[in-house]
Parts: structure tokens; sequence; C-alpha cells
């Protein structure tokens, strides 16, 4: 982009526009992955509709590449685009909430923690991810799933209405009523389709919950993992639990005797009854004692943002996914020898519950292709350090491959990592791909959209 090209662009846009020879383009472009590092042509701040409906007009003029960030937390850095124009929502960051109707309307580039605080001041909540520095655009377009998922469903689920610009930078509304073809395709197939600047989300009563962390030595992995897959899934669905592997931060609420050892456990989220929580987790005892358990009341805000200071904007990150039905003893070996391994003190694996309530949306009604998994599992090589980003991208590799035979084929699109195979997006999506190709030939026929997990658009039928 030359110079004459950067300073049109700021002439139409109201948000800044930052290019290379800014000095502060390099912390625009700057990702929660630091692995990534590309670099746009430009970077435009939105901060309203009209701004993204006139950017994506200006940038097909100038047949330029585009992609858009939100909080900027995609694992493979989608949204940025080298040598284009990144469309940051960033400055789009704002809640309203109606506690009457128990409805959140969020701008386009909010992060949960935003969407968060805002709903607790009314003793609300709706299903969204565990680190509140994520941004609700990405997870909610790739369906979202976190603490509430059992009890409450999918943050697409939960998704009323979202106001999005189309490839042609028009504006519209989809929800059940309107455009329901865009809205189906929107509920988990990514941003395949347009850019949302607000979405539109049904709440729930949550506010203060029980947390909890109950942790094992690694080596115990076998016998954690064996009752972890029948109890959990037979629970009351005000409990929520995931399983992980990892290394014991030197922080709270862990005593230092235990600080820097490899270990399984499973962090607790209870949205019952307070006095029910240590009851719904006396079994914790059976896999053998535990080497610490601890429970406390919580602000559901305050448990959302328990992680973000443990592993912060900036880090090295290597991630994959896969979606599982069930966890057989070969899986568990698996899961025990790469515990026993890990590669740096903040790698891990979790495997996230995605039954209850989840289950009991219809597999045809969302864009999102798995209702019949049990557990949405991430492999992620995390270190600080770029001089380790081989050995933690070959651990997670490691681990992966030999998880995916157990595995159903496909992941939760967010968790796909950098570099996988094509294949891998059409098998995220099962069935529903074919039907998402054709939303996407209505809606983005040249593939605009294209700086994503890509479901390319349907092709037009053959001439006979």
């Amino acid at each position: 982009m030359d110079i004459s090209t950067l300073e049109a662009m700021r002439a139409v846009l109201r948000g800044p526009v930052t290019g290379p020879q800014d000095p502060d383009y390099d912390q625009a472009r700057k990702l929660y992955n630091a692995m990534i590092d590309k670099r746009p042509a430009a970077i435009a701040r939105c901060v309203d509709a009209g701004d993204v409906m006139t950017g994506i007009r200006f940038v097909r003029d100038q047949g330029l590449d585009l992609a858009v960030r939100g909080a900027g937390h995609s694992g493979p850095g989608l949204c940025l685009v080298d040598g284009g124009v990144t469309l940051d929502l960033s400055p789009m960051r704002w809640v309203r909430v109606d506690p009457a109707a128990r409805i959140a309307q969020v701008g386009g580039g909010s992060q949960l923690g935003d969407l968060d605080h805002a709903t607790h001041a009314f003793g609300l909540a709706t299903p969204s991810g565990i680190i509140s520095m994520t941004g609700v655009g990405g997870l909610t377009l790739g369906g979202g799933h976190g603490y509430l998922t059992r009890k409450y469903g999918l943050t697409v689920d939960n998704l009323l209405a979202a106001d999005v610009v189309l490839a042609d930078g028009s504006f519209v509304t989809a929800s059940e009523t309107d455009h329901p073809d865009l809205f189906w395709a929107l509920r988990g197939g990514g941003g395949n389709f347009g850019v949302v600047t607000s979405f539109t989300y049904r709440l729930h009563p949550v506010h203060t919950i029980g947390f909890g962390v109950t942790v094992w030595p690694v080596d115990h992995t076998r016998e954690v993992l064996t009752w972890y897959r029948d109890f959990l899934p037979q629970a009351p669905e005000d409990v929520y639990g995931f399983f992980t592997l990892f290394t014991i931060p030197p922080a709270p609420p862990f005593p230092e005797d235990i600080h820097h050892r490899k270990v399984c456990g499973i962090v607790w989220c209870h949205t019952g009854e307070l006095d029910g929580f240590e009851k719904d987790l006396t079994a914790v005892q059976e896999p053998g004692p535990p080497a610490f358990h601890f429970t406390s009341p919580m602000p559901y805000p305050m448990l959302q943002g328990a992680f973000d200071e443990l592993i912060p904007t900036g880090y090295q990150w290597y991630w994959r996914g896969d979606f599982f039905d069930s966890i057989p003893d070969a899986a568990i070996d698996v899961h025990l020898k790469h515990g026993e391994n890990l590669v740096s003190p903040l790698s891990l694996m979790h495997l996230y519950p995605v039954d209850g309530a989840a289950h009991r949306v219809g597999p045809e009604d969302t864009a999102w292709a798995y209702r019949d998994a049990v557990w949405s599992g991430v492999f992620a090589g995390v270190d600080p350090d770029p001089a380790n980003a081989d050995a933690i991208r070959r651990w997670c590799v490691d681990y992966w491959e030999e998880m995916h035979p157990y595995s159903m084929g496909g992941s939760y699109v967010n968790f796909l990592g950098e570099g996988e195979a094509p294949g891998r997006v059409r098998a995220t999506y099962r069935d529903h791909y074919d039907r998402l190709a054709q939303v996407k030939k209505t809606y983005d026929p040249d593939n605009v959209f294209h700086a994503t997990q890509n479901i390319r658009p349907a092709a037009p039928p053959q001439a006979r």
C-alpha cells in the first residue's frame, strides 16, 4: 500500500489507520500469541459499524486482502494478514444490559471480561470461555464453550441476533426470523460470512459460584481420568469440571510445597446452591487422596479472569484440538505419557465438557456439528521464550497425533492450529460443510473473508 492509498483510507474512516511507518505499528499488530509475526499494510481501528462498512468497500476497491480482529486471541493469527488490511474492532467495546428481559447487546470488539462485568451487576451471565481477555467475536462465531456450558449450553445456543456487515459493505441483522440461513451459519461457522459489529445474547441467573481446584501427582493420571470419565457426565449439570495436565504455578491458592510440580487436576465451577457444592465433590477422594483440594465461593467474573495473569499476552503459543466422545484406556496412557513430559512450565492439556445443556440442542440447529461430543480437548505448548518455539510446537503436535485416533475426527474450530491440513476444516463441520458453503456463496461469493479457517463458497453448477 503506497502512502497515497493509506492517506485515502484515513480520509474515509473515523478511526485511526496505522501503517508500517507509524511509531505505534508494532504495538498495533501485536497479538496474544507472540509466535505470530505478520505485517499488514494497514491496521484500521473501526469505531462503529459505519467504519466497518466503509473499510470493507475501500479494501475491496483496492483489491487488498482483508482480515478482522476482535481481541487478537486467534492462535494461528488469522486476525492479521501480510500485506493486506486488518479491520480492528477493539474500539467497539461496549455492553448494554436489559435486566428485565435478561438480554445483553455487546459490541463486536468487546472482550469476555467486558460482558461479564456488565452482566454481573444484575446477577446474570451467558456461557463463554475461560480467559477474560478473549474477544467475544471469535469465541462466539466458533461456537463458544466454558464454565456454564453444561448448565446453559454453548455461547451460540444463547445468541439471539447479530448485526453483520457483509462482503459488499451492506449491513443486516441476522436472527431466527431475519436472514435465518446466515444466522445458522454464524453459530459456529467462524468469521467466514461477515463482520459482526454487535451480538445479542440471552442471559441466565449467575452471580456467586462455587470455585474449586483439585490436583493429584501426574503419575496418578490413569486413576484420575478413569474416575473422571465416568463421574463428570453423570454429575448434576450445576457441576462443571475440566480435566487438565499442567505444572503448578508459584502462586495462590497453591501451597509452596507443591509449586513447580507436574500434576493432573480438575478445575471446578458449581452453579447450584453453595451449600451443596462440597457434597457434590465428595467423590474427588475416590481416585486417591488429592495432593491439594481447594474450594471457595467466588464472583463469577473473578473465576473468568483467574488465569489471565498466568498466561498473559506476548507468550509463544502452539495449540491443536479435537473432540472426544469417550476416554478409552489407551488414550489415558497417552495423556499420562505426555503429562509426565510437559515440555515447559506453562504447557498444558485441557478436556472441556461440552455435554449437558449443549446436548439438548438439535444437531441441525446450528453450524456447530458435534452435538454428540462429550469433551473438547486442546493441547497447548506455551513458553515466554522464542527460543523454545520449536520445542513446544513439537510436543503439541506429537501429543495431538497420538491422541487423534481416539478422537471424533474434528475439532472446535477455535482450536485449529497453524499449518493444519485443509481437510481439518471440513472434518470440523462434518455434514454441515456443504450447507455452510452454500451460505458462503450467498453472502460472500468472492471469498472476501478468507483469512479464516476458510469455508470456500460452493462452486456454481457445471454447464451441461
